[in-house]
């Protein structure tokens, strides 16, 4: 072994404990998020199985509600548009 390899190897040696520690700090909070992805997937999945659970029977008949909405400003306004285009 040439000299550079046995003082490379010497410097890896000397800090083999520290990556070490890195390497195991950096796995486990990879580990603690995938954990704390999987854990909110299955809250989310639980919250909405209860809800399908407990939901009103949906054969019963419901209130239907309807909204008006005027939009006769909206109409005036791509009228105006299309006829400044036409000029």
């Amino acid at each position: 072994m040439s000299q550079e390899k046995v003082d490379k190897y010497k410097k890896e040696k000397a800090n083999r404990a520290k990556l070490q520690k890195r390497e195991k700090r950096a796995l486990f909070f990879e580990k603690l998020a995938i954990g704390a992805v999987c854990l909110v997937a299955l809250g989310w999945i639980g919250y909405s199985a209860y809800g399908v659970v407990t939901r009103e029977d949906p054969d019963a008949e419901q209130e239907v509600v309807t909204t008006e909405m005027d939009v006769t400003a909206i109409t005036d306004y791509l009228t105006g548009l299309t006829e400044e285009a036409s000029e």
